[in-house]
């Protein structure tokens, strides 16, 4: 069992990226081994069409799975073997759709075009030479486009999620350096003085113990008042490191939109905001720029908070595709937890895509604020 689990992952070395997604396409390799069954092909006929069929094969996995320039050999290699054999076995018609499958895993919009638009012409010979029924040809056309540019934007948003995921971990790991620093520094700050300060106050009460009780026993109380200091304000301190809101997010927002390639454009003011208001505004945020991120194809992202008297605004504003699409769970929830606050959500996609938040800002807002 061990032995032939060695060969399979020699033959298919199977990725974190593909996984067995290639192999679900493969029963459809039916009908290049059953059209000698038509032709009533002998035995030596059989055993080479066998053996061609499982070279193909052999070649589609490693088309997935290993790198170039191995990876586009064997793709090329399929669409030769296409068009060679489409002549002699009508089922290898389909070696172009599974060339196309494969090449059009590629980010570059460039050498997909042009895999595909060979096994395009691949396709126009074998009809011209062969004349072949339209019905056929032109399905056979339009698997080749749809299957090929569809796993190119698969693989776009696989890049894009890659992207994200990364974009979020340097962000992950860099808040956890600046929240070690951070504490840190506050409890140098906060502790510093104040450990030192009861340390004088108890070396004092200890040489006061014996020739004075009195002033000794005032010290040991400066020394419990002062050590319950301390621990309010340890307190305080873990208070300000849990409590982050719009103010890291937006620091989060750069970083992501930087780390995935786009120019960031921000700019924040200073709006008085309760802590709910303040938790909704950032998830939103969060949201929006991880829309920018997977699904824009972004070059560009300005991000603005403003706010007045009435009501606090956020706008996130990209040049990517804007696609009028329907709302999104991510998108639907982002305005539900919005309207469950008063505030409302705009989209506009005829350049980009906007996003135009607006939050009404009570009067105990400032209070709650501050």
């Amino acid at each position: 069992m061990k032995t032939l689990k060695a060969i399979w992952w020699k033959i298919y070395p199977n990725d974190h990226k593909h996984r067995w997604m290639p192999l679900i396409w493969l029963p459809f390799m039916v009908w290049f081994f059953v059209d000698p069954m038509s032709k009533h092909t002998g035995a030596l006929g059989w055993t080479a069409n066998t053996f061609l069929g499982l070279l193909f094969i052999w070649l589609y996995l490693q088309s997935f799975s290993r790198r170039d320039p191995y990876r586009l050999l064997s793709i090329l290699a399929m669409t030769a073997m296409g068009t060679v054999l489409i002549p002699l076995n009508g089922g290898a018609v389909g070696f172009l759709i599974y060339s196309a499958a494969a090449g059009g895993f590629h980010a570059s919009l460039r050498r997909v075009s042009v895999l595909i638009g060979l096994d395009v012409a691949v396709l126009a010979y074998c009809v011209y030479r062969l004349d072949l029924p339209v019905a056929f040809w032109g399905s056979m056309f339009l698997l080749i486009i749809l299957v090929g540019f569809g796993n190119h934007y698969s693989a776009l948003s696989h890049c894009a999620a890659q992207k994200l995921q990364l974009a979020q971990e340097e962000i992950e790991h860099l808040a956890q350096v600046a929240e070690r620093e951070r504490i840190a520094r506050d409890m140098h700050d906060v502790l510093g003085h104040t450990l030192s300060l009861i340390t004088l106050k108890a070396e004092l009460a200890r040489k006061l113990v014996d020739r004075d009780p009195q002033r000794a026993k005032q010290e040991m109380q400066d020394v419990e008042h002062t050590s319950r200091a301390a621990l309010a304000d340890v307190r305080e301190a873990i208070r300000g490191y849990r409590g982050e809101g719009i103010g890291s997010e937006l620091l989060r927002t750069r970083k992501a939109l930087e780390t995935a390639g786009i120019v960031v454009d921000c700019d924040a003011a200073e709006v008085p905001l309760s802590p709910a208001q303040e938790s909704v505004l950032a998830l939103a945020l969060r949201e929006a720029v991880t829309n920018v991120v997977r699904h824009a194809g972004a070059r560009r992202c300005s991000v603005r908070l403003s706010g007045d008297q009435q009501r606090c605004t956020l706008e996130i504003a990209d040049d990517g595709a804007g696609i009028d699409a329907p709302e999104g769970n991510g998108l639907r929830g982002m305005r539900e937890r919005l309207e469950a606050i008063g505030g409302s959500l705009q989209r506009q996609t005829a350049a980009g895509t906007r996003l135009v938040i607006h939050l009404p800002l009570a009067p105990a807002a400032s209070a709650l604020r501050n």
